[in-house]
């Protein structure tokens, strides 16, 4: 049997979208204060990558902890208002067009110190460099970093390099030739040409357990043209009386798709059918990234409010769902699919982010409101407080709460 024909395509339903609760104490991230500090007052980060190995594990190198961020500059001078004041608002928004890998390393993990670009201007076939998984190959310090190259067509690829550290910092030396991988095929993964606002992006490639072979996880959209999917009988699950209406429901086909390496360099690839679809239910499925617990897998990612479809609703945060096979088929963790929403008294607080092994969650925050005002809100482009989930069988709690950007690591690579 073919890896294609192994895997078991689950559909997250409407009926189990609405299941998602607001505001569950054990699904629900604490509220974020509006005098968080700031990491960098130069710089914007978000989508933040800690370093791991093809298992999964967060790596610290020699006793440096390393995360990787989708980085950009504050430009007071140029986003401004009539007054000449600073319109963070508007340069907050336009950092995706300008968005760059950029590292920072700490020995603590967790007053960071910003490190500079991973790639220098040019390297990068695109213009904008879009999140991925930072891997480190060996224990010479050999790194892969993963990413999405953008132009704003989205192209899955990879860069090399080497990480070298001293007593006092840490640096990066090669990722100068990056090697494109693949993109949408149009056949399980929706094309620019069937939408040209399909999302293809965030690659996590890892090594499965059981079988040993390289594997990687990506955001996609269901193959087809923009609004002519058909919600079918599995998309809308057992809805109750008074749901059956959908619609413009047939918009929204987010997926999480999966690709096989033919061999472990990781150069050669092979588009599979996606692991979780949610045509009908919800447009966006980011960042996707596997946890191996008790034998099963645990499969995260992260959905906003506003990619919902017609008559659904949930928070800006993390969802998830669990087999027990690679190949699913995949069930709805605490029966909704929602691990970790924002509270609806800050909506927007935080996002993208990444479950570690260790049930660590690090995220960045986006905006905090103050008081409750919608219009008087502060602008993040910072981490989050990083979060502690249990995960138990079908089901996961938020438990405790850790410093801004805490991201340790599970183990540390002495290099040689």
């Amino acid at each position: 049997m073919s890896i294609q024909d192994k895997i078991q395509t689950a559909s997250w339903s409407r009926a189990d979208a609405l299941k998602v609760t607001f505001d569950d104490p054990t699904t629900t991230q604490p509220e974020v204060g509006y005098d968080f500090p700031v990491l960098d007052d130069d710089l914007f980060i978000w989508d933040t990558m800690p370093l791991r190995n093809l298992n999964g594990d967060v790596v610290s190198v020699d006793g440096w902890s390393i995360i990787f961020t989708l980085t950009a500059d504050r430009k007071p001078e140029e986003f401004t208002y009539e007054d000449g004041s600073y319109d963070i608002d508007s340069d907050w928004t336009d950092r995706h067009g300008r968005a760059r890998m950029c590292y920072w390393y700490a020995k603590d993990s967790k007053s960071w110190t910003f490190g500079g670009r991973v790639m220098q201007e040019g390297v990068s076939p695109t213009t904008r460099e879009w999140a991925g998984t930072p891997i480190l190959l060996n224990d010479k310090g050999d790194m892969e970093l993963y990413y999405t190259a953008v132009t704003p067509g989205a192209t899955m690829a990879k860069v090399k390099g080497r990480i070298v550290t001293t007593e006092t910092e840490v640096e990066l030396h090669g990722f100068d030739d990056v090697k494109e991988l693949f993109t949408a095929d149009g056949v399980y993964y929706q094309t620019m040409d069937q939408n040209p606002l399909t999302n293809f992006r965030d690659p996590a490639p890892f090594i499965d357990p059981n079988d040993g072979k390289l594997y990687m996880l990506f955001e996609g959209n269901v193959a087809g043209n923009i609004g002519e999917h058909v919600i079918t009988t599995e998309d809308m699950g057992h809805v109750p009386p008074g749901f059956e209406e959908v619609g413009g429901a047939r918009f929204q086909s987010g997926c999480v798709g999966i690709a096989v390496a033919t061999d472990l360099t990781g150069d050669n690839w092979e588009l599979l059918p996606p692991l979780v679809t949610a045509v009908g239910v919800n447009d966006q499925l980011e960042r996707p990234h596997f946890v191996f617990k008790d034998g099963r897998y645990y499969l995260f990612t992260i959905s906003h409010q506003y990619t919902y479809s017609d008559g659904l609703d949930g928070p800006d945060g993390v969802y998830g769902f669990v087999s027990d096979s690679l190949f699913g088929p995949f069930e709805p963790l605490n029966g909704s699919g929602l691990v970790l929403g924002n509270p609806s008294s800050q909506p927007f607080q935080t996002y993208s982010h990444c479950v570690m092994p260790n049930g660590l969650v690090t995220s960045f925050i986006d905006s905090v409101e103050k008081g409750g005002k919608t219009e008087d809100y502060r602008i993040g482009g910072t981490e989050a407080p990083t979060l502690e989930l249990k995960i138990e069988g079908n089901n996961t709690y938020v438990v405790k709460e850790y410093d801004y950007g805490f991201i340790p690591p599970m183990g540390n690579v002495v290099t040689k």
